[in-house]
C-alpha cells in the first residue's frame, strides 16, 4: 500500500511549494493530497488515513489546532502523523500544538531538507 502525504494550508502557493518538495517521493509511488480549509482537511483524513499530515494554523472553516485535535481524539486516526506548519512561531502556539495532540511542530519559512528527512522518518516507521 502506498505511504500518504496531506498538505493542509490556504495559501495555494504554499501548498505547491512542499508538494513540489515532496515530487520525488511522488515518483516513488507516495501519494499527494492537498486541502485548502480544515473541514476538506478532516474530510480527506477520515476518507484516506494518510501517514502523514503537514497542517497550517490560520484556515478557513476550522483551523489548524481544531483539525489535529478532532483527529488526535479518534482511535481510527490517532495514528496519523501531524505537523503543524505553521508562520506563528511563539511559544504559546508550540504549546497549544503539544495540547491538541500535533507530533512534530515547524515554523515558516520551512527548510524543505527538514521536510524531507522528516517525511523519509515518518514514512518508514512501522
Amino acid at each position: 500500500m502506498p505511504s500518504k502525504i496531506l498538505i493542509a494550508d490556504d495559501e495555494a502557493f504554499i501548498r505547491f511549494l512542499i508538494q513540489q518538495t515532496f515530487e520525488e517521493l511522488e515518483d516513488q509511488g507516495t501519494l499527494i493530497f492537498t486541502a485548502d480549509n480544515g473541514e476538506k482537511t478532516l474530510e480527506i483524513i477520515r476518507k484516506e488515513i494518510p501517514d502523514l499530515v503537514f497542517l497550517d494554523v490560520m484556515m478557513p472553516k476550522v483551523n489548524g489546532f481544531e483539525v489535529c485535535q478532532a483527529v488526535k481524539q479518534d482511535e481510527k486516526l490517532k495514528n496519523v502523523f501531524m505537523v503543524i506548519l505553521t508562520a506563528k512561531g511563539q511559544e504559546f502556539d508550540r504549546l497549544r500544538g503539544e495540547q491538541v495532540g500535533a507530533d512534530s511542530f515547524m515554523t515558516k519559512p520551512f527548510d524543505p531538507d527538514e521536510l524531507i528527512s522528516l517525511a523519509a522518518t515518518v514514512l518508514k516507521r512501522p
